[in-house]
């Protein structure tokens, strides 16, 4: 019988490397093959077959632990495919969609995805969405790639998604409507999940594992109850912003635990005697943290004829808050207090924030002081920070200090030691401030007032005091000797910077104030004094309100930054915060850094590296703008909730923004801001006029333009999403004229009334 000859094993295939996938997949793309790049198109690329696909498998694995291969139709990082996925951070000045490379490696890069009334796909995708886009060619002068939506993806709910629960017929489950703007769909609820929730409560949920099709699957994890004030709405944005409002027990167990600083040697600082020193606090009437006392005095120095020596004391929060700490961690996670109209949510427990380290009257409490010596034209002469014992001498709002500066009643005496030292200080810091010419935009803040249910009573505009003007500038002068001191001392900081506006923006507001006749040349470097010129060609006149608006748009967002680049709006070279170390972290960072540089503390805590300065600074500027998400979100969800009841009502409105979309509105008495779709604008073909913010009408020229006075009428609320539908009540104007409403009928308009003046007949 014949031998078989055993086959010889196949010799081994040789696995590609790293550089030779990423080669591959490279040079895909480049040929237009953008569709999935798996182990399958590599494997059949490289010639690996059988028991080799095992291997192969391993390496893709190993090399996706050490840094993500782009196998998909994603961004690389030099230059973005054709079609990607993206993530909406915000909208810009026209109202398109800001979005970054969601899936990049490295740096995400900025897209500008564009988006058409009436387009099917765009399904009003908004902030925090996904979407497929592709590509546009060129930037068109704004200096980011633009694309077109092709899709918005689902998005998925995380485990603490509050919701409205929708009961189904006869107990068969529901649906629950997500509160959360950013997430379009419903969820359903199976009969077993419904954790007995009644219909229209508001709910916590999380989600279920389900199949790939149809709508997703959750439970319902809490009752929160139904939805009728504004404690309900504020906990919506907590929920939604990812605001931290419950304290670990660690750190409330510190804050319990925490004993008062006392006279003499409770602490190892260095803390000097400053009890008999009449230092005042003035602030709202409603506030509960009291963190900035002032005090001022002729300067009795020969020298300085006219001038003052001006105190600023500051809460101490590092004499509680050690680094490292768990209350100091905790600070850090939440980066500020959160401030809604009818609750706070602090950065730190209320045992430090509310007590020991507010400075209320008659108490004993720490603080870190500066002391200025200034002259009769308000120029800064001499600085100096102490760590000091301070006791409150009077608790003054706002409102009290400029009556007693106006001659009201003075049941206190503190006119003539007190207030009149403080204003005539200030009056020499005006002068100083005048001379800088920061950027001064009027803007009024309007201000929710809620009833004792805690629902919305009305909306007022606070006067903008003299005693407002006064701390304002106390607390500016005391900010930046902190920085010029650290700066003096070779310390790194957390500098609190403003850049000067883009060539982008500049050459826009150019384009615009030039439908008013106003010229500014573009291209130029700008400086605040030069906005103030603007702003003053219009003054009393009807485009007032409109060019601060489009101005403040204009500016850059202020932020933290181990990096000083200035800060524009207030016209200075350096600047920091330390005036609120209650609510802010960057505050406290700089109170450490002072006692450390100034040895103000015996065996002071070495300050954090500027790898880890500089994380923080990313840290605090991203909770800050979450927290005015939060705390607009709230304000918009409250005043639409209000009115949901005038359905049909008309209203007076000025035009806040124009897109392709439609028009934005903000209505002249509340504040509220709504949308008017440009399909509803009436019996034309309307096109967006970005050079003159316009949305024009092609047949007949008409049409309305940002900052036009019109009336409008409510078409829908939706309460929780914060969101107002408007139909257009004005007329259209011819050439891109104002569409503006008579003198008799802004008179009869509910410009004096918080309710509708019309109803729908």
């Amino acid at each position: 019988m014949k031998s078989r000859k055993s086959a010889a094993p196949p010799a081994p295939v040789a696995l590609p490397d790293r550089q030779a996938i990423a080669d591959f997949i490279a040079r895909e793309r480049a040929a237009g093959n953008l569709g999935k790049i798996g182990k399958r198109e590599i494997a059949r690329a490289f010639h690996i077959r059988g028991d080799a696909r095992v291997g192969l498998k391993r390496l893709l694995a190993d090399l996706e632990a050490e840094a993500p291969l782009e196998r998909g139709p994603l961004a690389a990082p030099a230059r973005l495919a054709p079609v990607l996925v993206v993530t909406v951070t915000s909208l810009d000045a026209d109202g398109e969609l800001v979005a970054v490379t969601s899936e990049d490696k490295g740096k995400p890069q900025q897209v500008l995805v564009i988006t058409t009334p009436g387009d099917a796909a765009a399904a009003a995708p908004g902030i925090g969405d996904r979407l497929l886009v592709r590509l546009l060619p060129g930037h068109k002068g704004t200096g980011r790639p633009h694309a077109r939506l092709v899709r918005r993806l689902p998005t998925a709910p995380r485990a603490t998604t509050l919701g409205i629960f929708r009961a189904g017929r006869d107990g068969s489950g529901g649906r629950i409507i997500p509160v959360d703007k950013k997430i379009h769909d419903e969820y359903i609820v199976a009969a077993a999940d419904t954790g007995d929730a009644l219909d229209g409560e508001l709910v916590a949920l999380a989600p279920v594992k389900a199949g790939r099709y149809g709508l997703q699957r959750v439970r319902v994890m809490e009752r929160i109850g139904q939805l009728d004030s504004e404690k309900a709405l504020s906990l919506i944005a907590i929920n939604t912003h990812g605001i931290r409002d419950h304290f670990p027990e660690a750190v409330l167990r510190d804050a319990q635990g925490a004993k008062p600083v006392r006279l003499p040697g409770h602490d190892e600082s260095l803390r000097e005697d400053w009890r008999d020193l009449a230092l005042i606090t003035i602030d709202p009437a409603d506030a509960k943290d009291h963190d900035d006392a002032v005090h001022a005095a002729r300067d009795d120095n020969p020298d300085n004829a006219g001038g003052y020596v001006l105190t600023i004391a500051i809460a101490d929060v590092a004499a509680y808050v050690l680094p490292g700490s768990a209350m100091d961690r905790e600070a850090l996670a939440r980066g500020n207090s959160v401030y809604f109209p009818d609750r706070v949510v602090p950065m730190l427990p209320e045992r430090l924030s509310n007590d020991l380290c507010s400075l209320r009257q008659g108490d004993d409490r720490p603080a870190l002081a500066l002391r200025a010596t200034i002259n009769a034209a308000g120029t800064v002469l001499a600085t100096a920070f102490h760590r000091i014992m301070m006791r409150s001498h009077a608790r003054l709002s706002y409102e009290e200090a400029q009556a007693l500066q106006d001659g009201g009643p003075d049941p206190h005496g503190l006119r003539a030691g007190i207030i009149a030292p403080l204003f005539a200080a200030w009056a020499a810091l005006s002068r100083a401030r005048n001379a800088r010419a920061p950027l001064d935009l009027d803007l009024p803040e309007r201000k929710l007032l809620l009833d004792a249910a805690g629902r919305l009573d009305r909306v007022i505009v606070p006067p903008h005091l003299d005693a407002h003007r006064l701390i304002e500038d106390f607390m500016i002068l005391a900010n930046v000797a902190a920085a010029e001191t650290l700066e003096r001392h070779h310390l790194p900081l957390l500098y609190r910077v403003h850049s000067e506006p883009t060539a982008e923006k500049i050459n826009a507001l150019a384009t615009f104030l030039a439908t008013l006749d106003i010229k500014l040349a573009r291209g130029q470097v700008m400086r605040p004094a030069q906005f103030n010129g603007i702003l003053a060609q219009v003054r009393g006149t009807a485009q007032e309100a409109l060019v601060n608006e489009v101005v403040l748009r204009s500016q850059s967002q202020a932020e933290y930054s181990v990096q000083n680049i200035g800060h524009f709006g207030l016209n200075l070279r350096r600047y920091a915060h330390f005036t609120s170390p209650i609510r802010r972290y960057a505050d406290l960072c700089v109170h450490r850094a002072l006692i450390f540089a100034l040895q103000l503390e015996r065996g002071a805590a070495p300050l954090p590296d500027q790898k880890t300065l500089r994380d923080i600074a990313e840290s605090v500027s991203l909770s800050e703008r979450r927290a005015m998400l939060a705390e607009r979100d709230t304000k918009d969800r409250l005043i639409a909730s209000h009115l949901a009841s005038e359905i049909g009502a008309s209203f007076v409105a000025q035009v806040s923004s124009v897109t392709r979309a439609g028009l934005f509105v903000r209505l002249t008495e509340t504040g509220a801001d709504g949308f008017i779709p440009a399909s509803t604008l009436g019996n034309d073909y309307f096109v967006f006029d970005e050079a003159r913010r316009s949305m024009i009408g092609k047949r007949s020229g008409a049409g309305w333009r940002l900052g036009d006075t019109i009336e409008v009428r409510l078409v829908e609320a939706a309460p929780f999403a914060g969101a107002l539908r408007f139909e257009m009540l004005s007329e259209a104007q011819g050439s891109g004229q104002a569409a503006t409403m008579t003198r008799d009928k802004w008179r009869d308009s509910p410009g004096k009334k918080f309710r509708a003046s019309r109803r729908r007949r």
